[in-house]
């Protein structure tokens, strides 16, 4: 059966019917990681410790998107204390990189793949950071089913075949990924049952021994064997003295609701941004999908993702005008230099950023809530795995600038930008809803046409999430997603963006999960993104 790539709409021309529970919900991009959590709270766990097995079961099953060589953000609604809190689980550069050693060989920009991309991973840190501050299991039950579905193999499903394939089908230089992520040099095809004993081993390990076994132990021994062999530049020091950070969300209110997201080093500014823009107009009267709407969400698109390429960094190293950029002062300002009459050429966007995670959410019954994002980079990260651990080490690392006088310039232990952005959306002092979109520069144009989907239009978490989507890319160019091409192109090509009508291998719009607790009655209505091969389910 050779896979070809369709979305559900597509194939089935029906949409999916939202979610609804009382209990406890998961939203993933994988049924077996939403199936995990669910198992996990109807055993007595909270939201943390579902969300947790969630994101080990999706490094088994999805390990092109994501896994405990990557890094994680979170944001956290802990119902009984209060409290709202954002975890930044990124990794920082090797103590023995900065501009100098790229520059000598002379390195105009740090390679996409291979070591030399490769960041401190952060994920399993940010799994054991959250599990102390809210987890009620052991780490070890949490790695349970992810550890049997990669012992006994579980079948690929269609998108992330494709996926999969495509990716494997231009990594063919990497003969260690080859070895340890192909069949015969192809990825597996939809239904091949995919068992992965190296990684079971690793989980295990973990498992056994916690966190020490990866940052300090005989996994943190084969990263840096790893690194020397590839001509990389970690040592011992690098895993042991990575943590976690807690931090603050940021927020803005958009039309009576307030939206959260996570501050730099990630871009959670650029959805904030956008809102704060777009609030200034009456986006119900245009219409959902019109040329109006679309024209102004990309023109605002612009002016956010400038000033992300020109702002966001690691903030220990610099100081960003934060309170500046998400003001609605600044938004007046910034939605001055808008023309609705025709697109802007002269907003430097930046490069095009990768685009390979995966975002989960949960609610359990005790109204916590998670919002969790897990991610590599690119499809298999740099596309180095370590030995035998089955670990694909992320490619983070190609986000950072090797101009010197660039806030987000390379430099020894620093946090580069990051595409990733788990949101929370609330209602009054009461969470409304967990929610994100995966797909890197997707990520923020995906949140502001979900939330404008459920604000501005009125449509239920499972419909915001279907509709047709727009995708800004750079300079003039924007993508539209099928059937609004024929709807709009004429309009937006008059306006002078210029439209992409390429046919691309993977879907480009991004892939969401949601759960929004319903006001009146408390009940949890989850949505999930048919781009996906994912459900929300609930219990």
């Amino acid at each position: 059966m050779e896979f070809k790539y369709r979305s559900r709409r597509e194939v089935f021309g029906a949409k999916r019917s939202v979610v609804m529970s009382r209990n406890g919900m998961v939203a993933s991009s994988h049924p077996l990681a939403s199936l995990a959590g669910i198992r996990i709270l109807t055993q007595g766990g909270n939201a943390v410790d579902a969300a947790i097995a969630a994101a080990a079961v999706l490094n088994v099953v999805e390990p092109h998107m994501t896994g405990i060589g990557g890094d994680v953000f979170a944001l956290i609604y802990w119902r009984e204390r209060g409290e709202l809190k954002g975890l930044n689980a990124s990794g920082r550069s090797p103590y023995a990189s900065g501009l100098s050693y790229f520059l000598g060989k002379g390195m105009k920009r740090i390679p996409e793949r291979g070591i030399l991309s490769v960041t401190v991973p952060g994920a399993l840190d940010g799994w054991v950071a959250l599990l102390e501050k809210y987890g009620s299991m052991e780490l070890s039950q949490l790695l349970g089913p992810a550890i049997a579905y990669a012992e006994e193999g579980f079948p690929v499903t269609e998108i992330i075949s494709g996926e999969w394939r495509a990716a494997i089908d231009e990594l063919k230089n990497f003969p260690g990924l080859l070895e340890h992520y192909s069949i015969n040099g192809h990825g597996p095809k939809p239904g091949h049952v995919w068992a992965n004993p190296n990684l079971a081993r690793t989980l295990k390990a973990i498992a056994s021994n916690g966190r020490g076994a990866f940052y300090e132990g005989e996994i943190a021994e084969a990263i840096v064997d790893c690194s020397r062999a590839y001509g990389g530049l970690f040592e011992e020091r690098d895993l042991r003295e990575h943590a976690s950070s807690w931090v603050d969300p940021i927020s803005t209110t958009y039309r009576g609701y307030t939206v959260y997201e996570l501050p730099p080093n990630g871009q959670g500014l650029v959805p904030i941004q956008m809102l704060n823009i777009m609030e200034r107009y009456d986006i119900q009267s245009m219409g959902p999908n019109s040329p109006d709407y679309l024209h102004l969400l990309v023109e605002a698109k612009k002016l956010a993702f400038a000033d992300r390429d020109r702002y966001v960094s690691d903030p220990e190293f610099g100081d960003i005008p934060l309170e500046k950029l998400i003001s609605k002062e600044y938004a007046e300002t910034q939605g001055g230099r808008i023309s609705m009459n025709r697109a802007s050429p002269g907003v430097d966007h930046g490069s095009e950023m990768g685009s390979d995670t995966t975002y989960l959410c949960v609610v359990d019954k005790g109204g916590n809530m998670v919002s969790f994002i897990n991610s590599i980079f690119k499809a298999f990260g740099s596309a180095i795995v370590v030995g035998d651990t089955g670990i694909i080490l992320q490619s983070r690392g190609k986000a950072f600038s090797l101009d010197e006088s660039h806030f987000n310039r390379l430099e020894p232990h620093k946090r580069p930008l990051h595409t990733i952005i788990p949101a929370m959306v609330f209602k009054g002092e009461k969470p409304f809803m967990a929610f994100g979109v995966m797909g890197a520069d997707m990520q923020p144009q995906g949140h502001v046409q979900v939330l404008i989907n459920l604000v501005d239009f009125g449509m239920n978490i499972q419909d915001a999430m279907e509709v047709p989507r727009i995708r800004h890319l750079e300079e003039m160019e924007v993508i539209l997603e099928d059937p609004l091409d024929s709807q709009v192109s004429g309009e937006l090509e008059r306006r002078g963006h210029r439209i992409l009508r390429k046919r691309f291998g993977t879907n480009q719009f991004g892939g969401g999960q949601g759960i929004i607790v319903d006001p009146d009655s408390g009940a949890l209505l989850g949505g999930s993104d048919p781009r996906k091969d994912g459900c929300a389910l609930g219990y």
